[in-house]
């Protein structure tokens, strides 16, 4: 195989794999990972990247089709990046952001990013994942109703299978059970309204467009029974990502949207894996024709080279925050590292790229190339029973048959399988139980996206024939 990493890290210390592999089992605690597979298995452990590439410690290589988590948009080894981090580390490595002060390099991202907004936004609020963005956006979302003389107004409604984050409030917001098991959430008033999975939940026979009408008129059940003097804020990710790489439905927002308008419901656009150019436009939100109240993003903003996530405030809640300012004081908010100078620079290196590489137009052409291919390689497999998504976000739903949409029982851990025989093949997916998910580098080419969709295919077959 040719040599993908012209572009090599200095050596570690330690270059021996099974000793690598060896003392991550015995000290590190892995996120979201199997604990029992992880002593059966052992890790996998990266050592460099370049591009859409990926080598591991034995020296094998890897397309990445999930861009890391969602995140490394623009490929590894990208010099802009790694040399505008180095030349803000020296000339000044951290400042904080509380009692009004700031570096010259948040100011100037800052600026770039209200720029490009999907729609005007007043500010923006700085921190270091897409987790503790919406722990902000809620106590925004709480702060803004006591402000205005609604105390009332606190409830929040997100969706079954959505994700949010993983910190007490926001897995409590998050639609997955088994981010709540064992960990005695959802905590708060947090409510859950159905997904829009047309593939499993709509009725045989009903129109994309129907579906949405049913999933609104459930919504406004739920305002109903609560009342909407209770209920603050509607949370959507544009594509759900985590619960199963659900795309909206035909109509969905239109139908949402004019819902939450009617009762004076915010709507918040987490837009942490679609912002920055994943569906093909620059915004999720854009994609699907919605404007949101206030924003959560992360992930691309830096391109995954250093932790930074952006909240964006619309004029509608900014103008009451800034008007009770003098009743209210000091914000009483904020992380050590809101704003830190280091992920401004990269992130202000990130947008810069975005533009130069025309990274939207790109997606715009690989992503229906990777839905055609998967489709045409895959759509007929008597175990593949979805093939959906959009832009460069895609999801393959495997089923035990095709015809009535049966799945495998969930102990045959088909879709981990499935991932296991694609690693073999050099190639990086995820499983989201029996869906297998790519999300690769927007960068990405057509020849390696039919590298990925061969090499996928292949895995495919190694498992189920």
């Amino acid at each position: 195989m040719a040599d993908f990493f012209a572009i090599e890290q200095e050596s570690p210390m330690i270059t021996d794999a099974a000793e690598l592999e060896r003392l991550d089992q015995k000290s590190q605690f892995h996120p979201f990972t199997s604990i029992a597979d992880l002593a059966k298995e052992g890790p996998t452990v990266m050592t460099s990247g370049q591009g859409v590439r990926v080598r591991d410690a034995h020296g094998r290589d890897y397309l990445d089709g999930m861009a890391g988590l969602w995140c490394v948009n623009l490929g590894y080894g990208r010099t802009e990046i790694t040399e505008a981090i180095t030349r803000q580390s020296e000339r000044l490595s951290f400042f904080h952001t509380f009692n009004g002060m700031t570096s010259d390099v948040v100011a100037e991202c800052a600026d770039a990013l209200l720029k490009r907004a999907p729609v005007p936004m007043s500010r923006v609020f700085f921190g270091a994942s897409g987790s503790d963005a919406n722990e902000t956006q809620l106590k925004l979302i709480w702060y803004y109703n006591n402000l205005r003389g609604k105390p009332e107004k606190k409830k929040i409604i997100a969706r079954w299978n959505s994700y949010h984050g993983s910190g007490v409030a926001t897995a409590s917001l998050t639609g997955l059970p088994g981010m709540h098991n064992y960990f005695d959430l959802p905590k708060g008033p947090i409510l859950h309204v159905s997904a829009p999975y047309y593939y499993r939940d709509a009725p045989e026979g009903m129109s994309e467009r129907d579906f949405s009408r049913k999933l609104a008129r459930e919504l406004e059940e739920v305002i109903e029974r609560e009342g909407a003097d209770t209920i603050a804020a509607f949370f959507a990710e544009a594509v759900m990502g985590a619960g199963g790489l659900i795309p909206p439905p035909e109509g969905y927002f239109d139908e949402i949207s004019a819902i939450l308008k009617k009762h004076d419901i915010l709507l918040v656009a987490d837009e942490v894996v679609s912002g920055f150019g994943r569906l093909g436009t620059y915004w999720g939100s854009q994609t699907y024709g919605y404007e949101p109240d206030l924003i959560t993003s992360a992930k691309g903003v830096t391109s995954g080279y250093f932790p930074m996530s952006v909240c964006f405030i619309s004029p509608k809640v900014w103008d009451v925050i800034e008007g009770a300012a003098a009743q209210t004081g000091i914000f009483g908010h904020g992380y050590t590292y809101s704003a830190h100078p280091v992920g401004a620079a990269a992130a202000l290196a990130a947008l810069k790229l975005i533009d130069e590489l025309e990274v939207v137009k790109n997606v715009a052409d690989v992503g229906p190339h990777l839905m055609n291919g998967l489709r045409d390689r895959l759509g007929q497999h008597p175990h593949v029973g979805d093939i959906r998504g959009q832009g460069l976000m895609v999801g393959i739903e495997l089923a035990k048959d095709r015809a009535t949409k049966e799945g495998f029982p969930p102990a045959n851990r088909t879709g981990r399988e499935v991932l296991k025989a694609a690693a073999k093949r050099g190639l990086i997916t995820r499983a989201l139980g029996d869906t297998l998910v790519f999300a690769p580098p927007l960068v990405i080419n057509r020849a390696e996206v039919d590298e990925l969709v061969d090499k996928f295919a292949l895995a495919v077959g190694d498992v189920l024939g």
